[in-house]
Parts: structure tokens; sequence; C-alpha cells
């Protein structure tokens, strides 16, 4: 449960107690005045409160707490003393039970909801779950944390804007990843302490777009702190304009980046849109957990399939990585550099080719280029059937990283990521055939 929603919870018992002390001085004055209209009031309003503290604990909690029981022996006292009219020994009596209540019922609030912190994790898609997997592991780690994982709903989007079919990966994030469904999650009732989340655009995206209850503007109504971790990598020196327009600088808390020199990029670029937006408060230069997973990956890692193990065994890998944004600056000319190359390492017998297009490419073409997508699919369905090399579409770029011995393809932040192997790197160019 968040600290948040806890302190909100205390809160609330701090004010019986106020209403306790009022009661108690109209009781000393007596029932003149309109007094017992006043303490008539004062007790419907201490009852409702009380139920009010019992449902919200029993829907973070469970039924049968000691809290719960607790306040609903209160709720008893509070009606006993509304029957009361010039009895000031059961009065006095009923208010020393009043105040007994309050203390236990802080007391098992204190049991009931220890003091921790809620984070929550919101990726959408598994395969830039990376983005977010270091921090998850370290919150973990931490005894005063509880961590939920949440992945959440999106949509490919039609040209025209509207929302095509929804998607959910829930079912593909790794096994040793704790999955809670989006509908199982009250965001308004638990009001979790830390968000983090790596969907910049909310409705700036026209190729995708999550649920839009996940926009990053209406997620900071629920929570205190809201942290953006990017989803990819640059060169560490510079970042694309692209990024550094995105809504969720607008309502995040914070935002991860690589270094001070990206922290002084944003600031700048956003600088020329937004004069006297403070962005700088929210820039944190604490490096990427995208860098910190892939050096820990190699030939050997757990999670590359057994299948590809098999295909590469005795062969040089090629890493062929293919972009949406090369594709579509590229158009025609580069779904047939894409055939050629496929071809061209097919023949060759000590590599073996393991290609991976951009998730999204697909999606990307149905939505915005359909005379591209008839192509493209001719060529990716002959490299399959074939069996001209590896097809990756998983949702993890990963294995193909730590399989391979050499990167070939598109500018993209997969490119920063492989650098940090110390592997070879080369960049492909459509003119060059």
């Amino acid at each position: 449960m968040s600290r948040t929603m806890r302190k909100k919870l205390f809160s609330m018992v701090d004010l019986q107690d106020e209403t306790c002390r009022t009661i108690k001085e109209i009781l000393v004055k007596g029932a003149g005045g309109g007094q017992m209209q006043k303490l008539t009031g004062l007790l419907a309003d201490a009852q409702e409160s009380a139920i009010r503290i019992g449902n919200t604990v029993e829907s973070l909690c469970g039924e049968g707490t000691d809290t719960v029981n607790e306040l609903e022996d209160y709720c008893e006292t509070l009606y006993q003393l509304s029957l009361t009219a010039d009895d000031s020994t059961m009065q006095a009596e009923l208010l020393k039970r009043m105040k007994g209540h309050l203390s236990r019922i802080r007391h098992d609030l204190e049991k009931d909801m220890p003091d921790k912190q809620e984070v929550v994790f919101l990726p959408y898609k598994a395969a830039m779950w990376d983005s977010l997997e270091s921090v998850w592991m370290a919150a973990k780690e931490d005894e005063n944390a509880d961590v939920y994982v949440i992945p959440i709903p999106y949509y490919d989007r039609n040209p025209d804007g509207s929302f095509r079919e929804e998607h959910y990966e829930g079912e593909l994030f790794p096994d040793y990843v704790e999955i809670t469904h989006y509908d199982a999650y009250d965001f308004k009732l638990r009001q979790p302490d830390l968000v983090f989340i790596h969907n910049p655009f909310d409705d700036g995206n026209y190729t995708t777009s999550v649920h839009p209850f996940f926009y990053s503007k209406n997620i900071k109504t629920f929570t205190e702190k809201l942290v953006y971790i990017p989803y990819y990598v640059w060169d560490g020196k510079s970042v694309a304009e692209h990024v550094t327009m995105v809504k969720v600088l607008l309502y995040a808390d914070y935002v991860v980046v690589q270094n001070e020199k990206e922290k002084e990029e944003y600031i700048r670029q956003f600088e020329e849109i937004f004069p006297g937006f403070d962005l700088a408060k929210k820039l944190l230069p604490l490096g990427s957990p995208k860098i910190d997973k892939v050096r820990s990956m190699n030939r050997q890692s757990r999670d590359i399939p057994e299948e590809w193990k098999k295909k590469a065994e005795g062969k040089k890998v090629i890493f062929y990585n293919t972009s949406v944004n090369s594709l579509l600056n590229g158009g025609a000319p580069y779904l047939e550099k894409i055939h050629d190359v496929i071809q061209y390492i097919g023949e060759q017998e000590e590599v073996i080719l393991l290609w991976r297009p951009h998730p999204l490419m697909e999606a990307t073409l149905l939505s915005s280029h359909p005379q591209l997508y008839k192509r493209y699919m001719e060529i990716k369905d002959q490299f399959i059937q074939e069996d001209k090399g590896i097809f990756d579409d998983t949702p993890d770029m990963y294995p193909a990283i730590g399989l391979s011995d050499a990167y070939y393809g598109d500018w993209s932040s997969v490119v920063w990521l492989y650098k940090e192997t110390g592997k070879p790197v080369m960049i492909q160019h459509i003119e060059s055939g």
C-alpha cells in the first residue's frame, strides 16, 4: 500500500480525535443553544468517516483485518453515544471508549498497513521492458517497497488516427517478472508513490497509442512521483529533436537521461519551444537500464532460444537490424536492399543472418504505407520459408545481441547499445547495393 494512502488514512483518524475533543466540549457545556443538534451531526459525520476508513482498508487489505473490526466497534460506540441524553456518567464512559478505540485503530493500522512505498512499472511493449528492468530489480530488492509490474494495452492506429486492434503483451514478459493485470489495479484507490513509464507520447504518436487512461497527463493525477525512462539510447552526446518534444516532459516529475551532456541537449532543445520552462530540475543523468542489460549478455545467455544456438553453431552470426525510419525514408529501394542482403548472406556457408525488423515495422506499413506492406511481407515470408537464417520477432532484442558476432544494419538506438558489447558495428547504405 502506498505511503500516500497510508498518510490519508492516518489523517482521517486524526480528525476523529478532533471530533472526540469537540464532542467532549459540547457535553461539558450541556444541551442548550442547539448543542445537542450539533452533537448529533458530529456523531453522524464521525460514523460516516469511520465507515469510509473501513471500506478503504478492506479494499486494500481484504476482509477480516483488526483495523476494520476495531472500526466496527468504534461505530457501535458512536451509536450508543447518540442515544444518551442527560446521562453524564454514561457519556463519560462512552467518550473514554472512543479514545480507546482510536488508540487501537492507530495501532492496528500500523500493523495492517506497514510503512512501505508502492512502486508501479507501466511498460506497454515487452520488447521495451529492458528500459525499466534494472530499476525494477533494484526496487524488488528493497524490503520497504511493494512493487507491481502492470503491462498496459496499446493500439495500432489507422491513417485517420483512430484506434485499430488492441494489443496486450503481459504474457510475453520474462517468467521471473510477476505481472499484475491492469484491470486488477485501482489507481484511484491505491495512489502509488512512484510510477515508472517508458512511453513518452501520450496522444502524440500517429502509429500506435497506449490506452488513453495511461497517458502521462492522467497517470500523474494518481501518483506523487511520475518517472519517465526512455526506451532508446543515443551516443551520449546528443539527442534527436523528436525525443525532446514529447508530452511526458511536461507531466513527469523526473526524466532519466544518460549523462550531463545529454541533459544539456534536452534543456537546449526544449527551451527553444518552451522558453522559461524549468526542465533542468526534472532531468536525472543516471545512465540507462538498457546499457546495464546489454553488458550482461553473451552467447551462453539462458534467454537465447536453443533453436537459434543450433543454427548458429560453428558460424559467425550477423545481427541484421532494420528500422522503421529507414524504411519510411528509403521506400521501395530500401525493401530491395533488405532482399539483396538476405540473398547474399544466405549464400555464405560460414555466416548466418539474424534478421530483426523493428517490432512496429508491420503495423507502421499497414497504417501509413500499405503499398509497401505487400512487398515487405513477401520478403519476410520468403526468408522464413526458405530458412535463410534466423528471423527474430521476439519482444526481446538482447538474445540477438548476445548470440551475434557483429552488427549490420541501420542507424538506430540499437547501434549505441551494440557498441557497448565491443563487437564490430557496420552501417548499411541503400545506394551501395
